[in-house]
This record gives structure tokens, sequence and C-alpha cells, in this order.
């Protein structure tokens, strides 16, 4: 059964923000489970051995460098979920914050 929620985290050198950023992803409780996604757009720093260190608890997608639009579409191409959610690689969630949307998405529909 796929996630009901893919993440998706575009990043380009950004080694020194994105393991928080991820981790706040991960860290998330979401009704119908949620995957990471994150597209890495040409890393030329250590921003890939930090996605390294998750494991296999994200997919990670490495491309040339083509621009911030282009990973993000990269990953909703590569996504599984029901819904997508964008998370900025320099950016961190809240606590709840996929449940909490999660749950007016199903009120709308």
């Amino acid at each position: 059964m796929p996630p009901r929620v893919s993440v998706v985290v575009p990043v380009f050198n950004r080694r020194q923000f994105v393991r928080e950023a991820v981790a706040s992803a991960l860290s998330q409780d979401c009704p119908g489970g949620s995957e990471v996604v994150v597209v890495d757009d040409g890393s030329t720093d250590e921003t890939p051995k930090v996605l390294a260190s998750f494991g296999t608890s994200i997919r990670v997608f490495r491309q040339a460098n083509a621009g911030p639009a282009h990973a993000r579409n990269r990953g909703f191409g590569e996504a599984r979920g029901e819904f997508l959610a964008l998370l900025d690689s320099d950016d961190v969630w809240l606590p709840g914050k996929l449940a909490a949307q999660v749950a007016v998405l199903d009120v709308e529909l």
C-alpha cells in the first residue's frame, strides 16, 4: 500500500541544514504513513554523505544540477503517495504538521 503523503525535499549544497530538515520529516506522525523523497540536484559538498547516513529510511535520487524546479518535478515523479508535501532543505517542520494537514484534507474530501 502506498504512503498517504510523499514529502519531497529538493537539495543542492545544503550539508549544514539538510540533516535537520530530513529528520523533522521523518519524525512526523502521519495517518496512512509517509515517505521522504530527496532529490540531490548535483551537490558538490558533503550533502550526499549526509543523505546516505539516513540509510533506507529515505529515498534519494541524484541528478545533474538543473535547478530547484527541476528537482521538485523529479521528486513529484518519483513520489508514491496520495498527497505531496514540499519541504525545503533548509527548513524544519514542527511535530504534528503532516497529521494536521491530512486531517484538513480528509474533511475537505
